[in-house]
């Protein structure tokens, strides 16, 4: 099963937590390794839309607030460095929109 490709990747999701430097749960550091910069925020929203295109849905939740989806792959960031991630998408109970949650390294893969 694939997601559909009308997918939400809300772009505060992106430039305000993933590329973003934080304290804690820093995901920024981990993208950086492959080039992805917060001045370039598209090139990542092309490559998660790319992702799940070409990969299958690995696991499914189900939640108060919807169906959780993980798709695991790879992102060939801007550098050319390979990432090995898995991806967190739900599609809500309440609108049947199905949004991008997050991303972490996939520890599966060494």
């Amino acid at each position: 099963m694939k997601l559909p490709e009308d997918v939400t990747i809300p772009k505060d999701k992106l430039v305000r937590y993933l590329l973003l430097r934080r304290e804690e749960s820093d995901k920024s550091r981990f993208l950086a390794l492959a080039g992805y910069s917060l001045a370039q925020w598209e090139i990542l929203e092309r490559d998660l839309r790319q992702l799940i295109k070409t990969c299958e849905v690995s696991n499914v939740e189900i939640s108060p607030y919807g169906t959780k989806y993980e798709v695991r792959g790879t992102l060939v960031g801007p550098n050319g460095r390979t990432l090995h991630i898995v991806t967190v998408w739900i599609k809500l109970e309440a609108t049947g929109e199905t949004r991008f949650v997050t991303l972490f390294p996939d520890k599966e893969v060494s």
